[in-house]
């Protein structure tokens, strides 16, 4: 889902890359030791700006480069 001004959020990039790389929500959240929710609520918009810290979670998580998920 875009965000109103059609520009991809982070949010849509995490999901295309879990996607790609075959792994549910549930999976990422333990991957990057973040709940569930949160990971859900990014995914899905609700939580639009993440912190840092969250973000480099996920990268971790994913197996990705921050700056892949920054762009």
């Amino acid at each position: 889902m875009k965000s109103q001004n059609n520009k991809e959020t982070i949010g849509d990039k995490i999901k295309q890359i879990r996607n790609k790389q075959g792994l549910t929500q549930d999976e990422l959240a333990r991957k990057a030791d973040l709940p569930y929710t949160t990971l859900t609520k990014i995914e899905t918009n609700v939580i639009t700006k993440p912190s840092i810290q969250t973000v480099v979670k996920i990268a971790k998580g994913l197996g990705i480069k921050i700056d892949d998920l920054l762009k």
